[in-house]
């Protein structure tokens, strides 16, 4: 079964190629240093400091592996290169919620950076598939556990402004 691409911005696929070298470089040495430490305090059966970091250790290498999953299977949109005609990834887009007529703006980014109290939602969420490929103008409605929201498309800009 092939792996499933993680469509990542530029932003995003910085973030997590900072985070996995801090991991790599910084925290590893980290957690070395205090497995270290407890082992030098003589028996390891009841030592809760050799616990925590032999746990700590365990974390990082899973994210670690985590990150260098998400990054080998990643495509970068070039958001420069977005097409400002119709909503797609990597663009910015400011909609009108047509019941509370209230103005929303979200950046639209794959499922792996997806952050909603950063306003980014991932395309594969309910109302980011149903923004994918509208237009200015277009009044979309997205089915939901609540009911139907239905949102005017009021600006597409490149996220990058």
């Amino acid at each position: 079964m092939e792996e499933k691409k993680n469509i990542l911005t530029y932003e995003g696929l910085k973030k997590y190629e900072d985070e996995l070298h801090d991991l790599k470089v910084v925290k590893r040495q980290e957690v070395a240093q205090k497995i270290k430490e407890a082992r030098e305090q003589g028996d390891l059966s009841e030592n809760a400091e050799y616990d925590a970091a032999k746990d700590e250790q365990r974390d990082i290498e899973a994210r670690i592996e985590e990150l260098e999953k998400i990054l080998k299977n990643a495509e970068v949109v070039v958001e420069d290169e977005v097409d400002l005609d119709k909503i797609n990834i990597g663009c910015k887009v400011r909609i009108m919620d047509m019941e509370y007529k209230e103005e929303l703006e979200y950046k639209i980014v794959g499922s792996t950076e997806a952050n909603s109290l950063k306003g980014k939602i991932s395309n594969e969420s309910p109302v980011g598939k149903a923004l994918i490929g509208a237009k200015v103008g277009a009044l979309v409605s997205v089915e939901t556990q609540v009911g139907v929201l239905k949102y005017k498309v009021l600006e597409i800009q490149r996220s990058s402004n």
